[in-house]
């Protein structure tokens, strides 16, 4: 991670979970961080907690679902820091929604998980290319429901679609960077069930093993810390001895 030392990484859901736990590895590791939330509280314990840290974070009140806001952000970021070297697309949300549930929660996963998604990496892949970085990094949480339909999951049909979602745009983004000649690599990584406060709605999980936000920061600091000839493209991460069949049936 030396390489990232000083550099600037943009993290959006940054406010808890993976996003949190991913902005507290990165400034530790010498990197000034900027963390996109809607939560501005979160984000400013998440700041007094990281004083006197190597690196230095800051943030930025984000929605999302909003373009103008989002490219506000990148505005802010570009003018005050000069730089974008990485970009976490984290943010994400989850509804219990199926294919016959409520045209709002559908609107609300397309808008994060893909829209906000792919409009963020625009923006930050546009300064990229502006100021001819030399290494750059794109890294998408996906997640597994991205790579297999889950068939006892009925209430996460539309989520599941918004992550395949992911998985086609993670590759393409890939292809039409090495197209353009950028060095500037792509990752997506796809965790099982995570324990945050995004799958607390879920009680059906109780007494299940879960990952912990640590074990998603661990593989991004994996796949930063790769040599610049090496994208790590794909990582699936799921719990020692998950049993996916039993896991899903428990949601019956």
């Amino acid at each position: 991670m030396e390489k990232w030392n000083g550099k600037v990484a943009v993290v959006t859901g940054a406010s808890s979970g993976i996003g949190e736990e991913t902005c507290r590895q990165l400034v530790e590791k010498g990197m000034i961080v900027v963390g996109f939330a809607r939560r501005e509280d979160k984000l400013q314990e998440l700041e007094n907690s990281l004083k006197g840290k190597l690196g230095k974070f800051y943030y930025f009140k984000v929605d999302l679902c909003s373009e103008e806001n989002i490219v506000e952000a990148f505005n802010w970021v570009k003018s005050t820091l000069k730089s974008i070297d990485v970009l976490v697309n984290n943010a994400g949300v989850l509804k219990q929604s199926d294919l016959l549930g409520n045209t709002s929660d559908w609107k609300q996963m397309f808008d994060t998980n893909v829209i906000g998604l792919n409009i963020c990496s625009r923006e930050a892949i546009k300064f990229m290319e502006e100021i001819q970085i030399k290494e750059g990094h794109i890294i998408n949480i996906n997640s597994i429901a991205g790579h297999y339909q889950l068939p006892y999951m009925k209430d996460i049909t539309v989520y599941s679609a918004t992550k395949h979602t992911v998985t086609v745009i993670s590759e393409s983004l890939r292809e039409l960077l090495g197209m353009k000649n950028l060095p500037v690599r792509v990752t997506s990584i796809s965790p099982g069930a995570v324990e945050t406060e995004m799958i607390q709605q879920f009680k059906q999980l109780e007494g299940f093993k879960l990952l912990k936000s640590i074990d998603i920061a661990e593989a991004i600091m994996y796949a930063l810390s790769a040599p610049q000839h090496v994208n790590v493209a794909e990582i699936i991460i799921r719990p020692t001895s998950d049993n996916t069949i039993n896991f899903m049936k428990n949601f019956l």
